[in-house]
């Protein structure tokens, strides 16, 4: 979604935020995979979603469906779009699994969640404001606020009551 950053200037507080967002993201993904201790919390044999299977497919589908151009880029944002609006389901489903969730982990997880819906009144101000509509935009974050829903319910929850977030068990 950032690769416009290449060939298209917006603003200096744009191409920041997008080279600061693309540091600390490889950085995340450099002390998740190689630096201990976090890198050893990871427990691959309780990961089990299938994100190949399940996401990336069906992203890239309706990445090339829903794009209001049809060149490489616009498709790429769209499937981005439609990725993240889902990325969060392997965390949701390995937490449910485990279902008492860390605090730190609850905590990132509520922030990510609480970031989605702040976003939401940032769309509804724009379209208010400056007839902004991104339908692409638009449904993926609402999906992605959806999946978050229930998580918020019993982070609430836990949090009203001071204990810890215990996730009920799968049907």
């Amino acid at each position: 979604r950032y690769l416009d950053l290449f060939w298209s200037y917006v603003s200096l507080y744009n191409s920041v935020m997008k080279i600061v967002f693309i540091t600390t993201t490889i950085f995340l993904v450099y002390l998740m995979r190689y630096k201990a201790p976090v890198c050893q919390t990871y427990e691959r044999s309780n990961d089990s979603f299938q994100y190949e299977l399940y996401l990336l497919g069906p992203c890239a589908v309706l990445g090339v469906i829903f794009c209001d151009e049809y060149t490489i880029t616009d498709m790429l944002w769209s499937m981005s779009i439609w990725l993240e609006s889902v990325a969060i389901l392997p965390q949701l489903v390995l937490m449910q699994q485990g279902r008492e969730v860390e605090n730190l982990t609850s905590d990132f997880v509520g922030c990510m969640g609480a970031y989605r819906a702040f976003y939401i009144l940032n769309w509804i101000y724009r379209y208010f404001a400056e007839d902004y509509v991104n339908w692409i935009g638009w449904v993926g974050g609402l999906i992605q606020t959806g999946l978050y829903c229930d998580f918020f319910y019993y982070y609430a929850k836990s949090k009203w009551y001071g204990s810890r977030l215990v996730l009920p068990g799968a049907l």
